[in-house]
């Protein structure tokens, strides 16, 4: 009799025991599903979308990795899961890449609007710069506004702006004098003059610092 409930015994704990496991390699599959669904999930947003919650959707995806490694000893076909793995590892490399550079393009297409905006005002300067709004009546405020613009943001730019400013400010000069032929002020040619006076030295002096400052960073 005796002999005959330690078997028993020694069979329940055997049953749970393999019960346990049983469970331990389901959810570890269950694991490995998640994390591979998770990463194709993240290939079928849309580019703004996940520019925009990119920290959210990263951070979910350092979890899921984080799951895997506490329940890969439990898989049963070990070398076919972490094939799964691997390949979804690789494709989500692969699109955050794709995410971190849409990304960095965004912030300097941003960055070089928001020194338009600065320069020339809210809604006047998109990236094509188009300067056909700029008239015999405006030019002298469009100048005013540009030079002393760049004048009290100077210590931000970095060189890339001031090549940027540059830019823009060529073609401004360049639409100016399509604006002379068709009858600017002696009064306003003046007083762009000045401000062409203060715009060239401003310009020089700020550009070799903010270069200057590129180098030293570049070297430490």
């Amino acid at each position: 009799m005796k002999k005959r409930s330690l078997f028993i015994g020694v069979t329940i704990i055997s049953l749970a025991f393999t019960s346990c496991k049983d469970e331990k390699v389901t959810a570890a599959e269950k694991s490995v599903d998640a994390y591979v669904v998770y990463v194709d999930s993240i290939s079928t947003i849309e580019s703004a979308d996940a520019q925009a919650n990119w920290q959210t959707i990263n951070d979910s995806y350092q979890v899921r990795v984080a799951e895997l490694d506490l329940v890969l000893e439990n898989l049963k076909e070990k070398e076919a899961a972490q094939a799964r793995i691997d390949a979804s590892k690789a494709k989500f490399e692969a699109l955050k890449a794709q995410i971190e550079a849409d990304m960095k393009a965004q912030a300097m297409i941003d960055s070089k609007q928001l020194l338009r905006t600065t320069l020339f005002g809210k809604g006047k300067m998109g990236d094509d710069m188009n300067f056909d709004w700029v008239n015999k009546g405006n030019i002298h405020a469009v100048y005013d506004q540009f030079v002393n613009g760049a004048q009290d943001n100077k210590d931000t730019y970095s060189r890339e702006d001031w090549d940027e400013i540059k830019l823009m400010y060529e073609a401004l000069d360049s639409r100016k004098n399509t604006v002379e032929n068709e009858g600017l002020s002696s009064a306003d040619n003046r007083k762009i003059a000045l401000l062409k006076l203060k715009f060239a030295p401003m310009y020089t002096i700020n550009r070799i610092s903010a270069k200057t400052e590129e180098m030293e960073k570049a070297k430490s």
